[in-house]
Order: C-alpha cells, then sequence, then structure tokens
C-alpha cells in the first residue's frame, strides 16, 4: 500500500495509527512499505508540534540529492513531536541544504546518533547552556562593572578574543567586589528549560551528565547538588578576607581542557566516543561539540552556527533527549 503526504495527518505524532507501526520508504512522491538495506545518514526533524511541512520540505531536498529515505519513526519526548528517518547517504551539503528549507522546525542530520540503549555521556557547558545567564556578567553588574565584563564576554563567546585571556581580563575587572555577590547570584540562577526534563531522561537511561564550564566553581556545584550530576569542572574565583583577588587560581577550562574532559570521562566510564554527546553555545565549545560522538550547539553564537554538527534553535534541552530517544 502507498501513502502520498496529503492523505496524512497534518500532524506527523498523529501518523502512527496511518502508518500501523511500520516502517515505509519514500518513493516516487509516496511512502511505501519497506525498509532500506542500509543506512549512512540519519536526519531527525523536531518541533514542539511538528506538521507534514516539515517532512515535504525535507523531502524535497532528499529528492533532488537522489537520497532514499526510510520514516523509522515517530515519537513524542519530553512533549516535543519528532520524525527519525534514515537515510542512504549523508554529506555535509546535504546537511546544510536541510537546514535552509527549515522554518519552524530545528533537525539534525548527521553521519550517525548514539545509541540509548547502552551506556552514554553528555557533557555540557553551563553558562547560556545549563542556565540563562552567564554568571560572570551577573556578578560584574552587581559589583559595578557590568558593561564593561558583559562587552568582553561577548567577544569571547563570538570567538573574537582568546577564552583564558577574557576570562582574565574579566576577573580582574572585579577586583575587591564582596565575595557575597556569589551567593546572591546563585539564589536568583535561572535553569535552561528543558534541563530538568533532559537529566531525568539521560538518568533513566543510566547515562552519565556531566558539566565542563569556562565559569565558576560554586555554580556548577550548586547544580551538581540540585540535578544530580555525575561530575562538574570549572575554574575557581580568588577570595581573600570576603573580598575577590580578581585572579582565577589553578589552570582555566578554555577549548582544550572541555575536549580532554569529554575523552577522559569517557574513558574513566568505558565509554566510546560514539556514546557522548557534547552541548554548548560559544566559541569555547567548539573542539568539544567537534570531539563528540553528537555535538550539539544550543540557541548558538553565529560562529557555533557555522561549525557545530547540530544547531538547536527553536527547542531548547529537551530537544537532546530527543535527538537521543529519535532511534
Amino acid at each position: 500500500m502507498a501513502l502520498s503526504l496529503n492523505g496524512l495527518p497534518e500532524r506527523v505524532v498523529e501518523w502512527n495509527g496511518a502508518l500501523a507501526q511500520q516502517t515505509y520508504l519514500w518513493q516516487q512522491g509516496v511512502w511505501v512499505a519497506g525498509q532500506l538495506p542500509a543506512a549512512e545518514g540519519r536526519l531527525v526533524l523536531l518541533a514542539e508540534q511538528l506538521g507534514k511541512q516539515a517532512l515535504s520540505h525535507s523531502l524535497q531536498v532528499l529528492d533532488e540529492a537522489g537520497i532514499e529515505a526510510e520514516l523509522s519513526a515517530v515519537h513524542t519526548v519530553a512533549g516535543r513531536e519528532l520524525a527519525s528517518l534514515r537515510l542512504s547517504a549523508w554529506s555535509p551539503a546535504l546537511k546544510t541544504a536541510l537546514q535552509q528549507v527549515a522554518i519552524d522546525w530545528d533537525l539534525a542530520c548527521v553521519p550517525a546518533l548514539p545509541e540509548a540503549g547502552r551506556p552514554g555521556l553528555v557533557l555540557m557547558d553551563m553558562d547560556s547552556t545549563a542556565i540563562q545567564i552567564e554568571c560572570i556578567d551577573e556578578i560584574a553588574a552587581l559589583a559595578g562593572v557590568g558593561e564593561e565584563v558583559a562587552a568582553v564576554t561577548r567577544a569571547a563567546m563570538e570567538g573574537a578574543l582568546p577564552f583564558s585571556e577574557s576570562l582574565r581580563r574579566r576577573v580582574a575587572a572585579l577586583t575587591g567586589a564582596d565575595a557575597a555577590i556569589i551567593e546572591e547570584v546563585i539564589g536568583r540562577m535561572p535553569l535552561m528549560p528543558g534541563l530538568t526534563e533532559l537529566v531525568a531522561g539521560l538518568k533513566a537511561m543510566g547515562w552519565k551528565v556531566a558539566i565542563a564550564s569556562g565559569g565558576f566553581v560554586p555554580f556548577a556545584r550548586h547544580l551538581q547538588e540540585q540535578l544530580g550530576l555525575d561530575a562538574v569542572f570549572a575554574n575557581t574565583l580568588g577570595i581573600e578576607h570576603g573580598r575577590l583577588t580578581g585572579e582565577v587560581l589553578g589552570a582555566i577550562v578554555d577549548a582544550d581542557a572541555k575536549a580532554n574532559i569529554l575523552a577522559e570521562l569517557a574513558h574513566e566510564h568505558g565509554i566510546p566516543l560514539a556514546q557522548t554527546v557534547a552541548i554548548g553555545d560559544g566559541a569555547n565549545d567548539l573542539k568539544m561539540l567537534a570531539r563528540a560522538g553528537l555535538g550539539v550547539a544550543l540557541h548558538a553564537k553565529p560562529l557555533v552556527q557555522e561549525q557545530a554538527p547540530v544547531c538547536l534553535n527553536r527547542l531548547s534541552l529537551e530537544g537532546v533527549l530527543g535527538l537521543l530517544q529519535a532511534r
């Protein structure tokens, strides 16, 4: 039996009944029951409400590229709707073409996805990724040097300044600030939407969850205690007599450090890199995203959008859980 797009419900999540829980191949403009003999890529489309326009636009791109597609799953994960397709081929150019036709949905077009049923690791950035703020900017605002520090933060996240240099400059601007500001910022630190759903979902899957942050230890440890994270890595602020010294103590968690932390944690827990996910938003995260089995840029800066394997711009962290459960 062949099914045309016109004959299917407008919302993709409602296709399960029409497709009778089978896998379907896209052939000559219709869905035909069947499977690809082998797949060289994966395409996942995600949205709060995924309409068939997302499939229509994406399938047109695949047709033009001569790529066969198998619709292997339609799911709702963490309240978000997704469709998962196996592809006969994959290329960076295909990913770019699919991104260009995306209107109100997110997508991942990758050679492969980690497997939810096997042990895995998610390592995420903290500021503007696990939480909605840049902690150093909040400290600086309370210390009266907010504009000066925020400008340096933007330059660092966009890749215009080396991260270590930018961090030392920003921390130096805080010299003499009351260390009690740290607890004040912690008390009003907003979590990124989808964070609790992501962590709960990962724990249910038996995965490890950690943070590698260019921010600071007190904030990362607060999240670790709040969410039960397996590990956190961040920078240490110098404090003497209740005041910030304007120094960062010890080695800085920069781009190289984040990538190394990913590899070291994976090795420690016996997890292959193909089963790792890295999530971040700034230039300091790019090496970590590139090293992971799946690198996800979340609401990222333009430079990161250009280079990251996957970009989530409309959904938030719950979209990562969707990607992992798309198989």
